[in-house]
């Protein structure tokens, strides 16, 4: 998911995406280490994703901030 896609998500919904991701990559990584993995880079594109939301997220903090 792109950024410019994250942006229109509410804050709620976001930290939603937060958790699904972080338990998305937990389970990768338990495949990874067991042998089943078949892609490799899933794990990787997990990461970016995590950190696209994580950025939105504290830029809507940034902001609020500067607002108050």
């Amino acid at each position: 998911m792109k950024a410019r896609e994250l942006r229109e998500l509410s804050t709620d919904e976001l930290h939603q995406r937060l958790r699904d991701l972080k338990r998305k990559l937990l389970n990768l990584r338990f495949q990874l280490a067991s042998g089943q993995l078949q892609n490799t880079a899933e794990i990787g594109k997990t990461k970016r994703d995590i950190a696209r939301t994580l950025t939105v997220l504290r830029e809507r903090e940034l902001a609020k901030d500067r607002n108050a």
